[in-house]
């Protein structure tokens, strides 16, 4: 745990391990499939691997950058971890 890439990372793994924990043990859990969980943590390996690269000097930070926000953005959009439903 060296670089910022690798504490960003990780906390957003722990994220999707709750998120995914807390949705396992709910009853309306038909929602979620395991499989959906794969493209973040995918996207977290290798943000946090050309990340790594670009703070040796050896890539570019662009490469991570982008692939931290599509990461963010898959979990936004399809995970939805964020309850906004209207309350009556």
């Amino acid at each position: 745990m060296e670089t910022p890439y690798d504490w960003i990372t990780v906390a957003i793994f722990a994220g999707l391990i709750v998120l995914f924990m807390q949705r396992s043990t709910n009853e309306q859990s038909d929602q979620d499939n395991i499989l959906h969980y794969l493209a973040p943590s995918v996207g977290c390996m290798a943000t946090n691997y050309f990340g790594n690269e670009a703070m040796e000097g050896e890539g570019s930070h662009l490469i991570a950058l982008i692939l931290l926000a599509a990461t963010v953005g898959y979990i936004v959009v399809v995970l939805k971890p964020f309850n906004f439903s209207k309350k009556s």
